[in-house]
């Protein structure tokens, strides 16, 4: 797995089986054959599970595989984190700025 759009496309995913178009309208930026790369290499990976259903048209989801779902805790877990330290973050950033870097810190 790599790549910011893989991430996002785990996170849109988390809630149960998505369809494809509503990942293309949900994730900004996303090309389509950047969409269409990244669920194939999630479904490979083995953390998408890609269910085509036999209607006209055809109806396609995906959803998350258990691993993936794992992962996803470890990924909330990590951006509950960052948000519970990002004060924290920003207050030492501005103290090693005025230390080290005072040309940056306005004066």
């Amino acid at each position: 797995m790599s790549g910011k759009w893989s991430v996002q496309i785990l996170v849109a995913a988390a809630h149960g089986p998505v369809r494809f178009t509503e990942l293309e309208r949900g994730i900004e930026g996303i090309s389509r054959r950047m969409l269409t790369l990244t669920l194939r290499n999630l479904e490979r990976d083995g953390l998408v599970k890609r269910t085509v259903y036999a209607t006209v048209p055809p109806k396609v989801e995906y959803e998350l595989t258990p691993v993936a779902h794992e992962l996803n805790e470890t990924l909330q877990r990590l951006t509950d984190w960052a948000e519970r330290n990002r004060v924290y973050i920003a207050n030492a950033r501005a103290a090693y700025d005025t230390e080290h870097r005072p040309e940056l810190v306005d004066g």
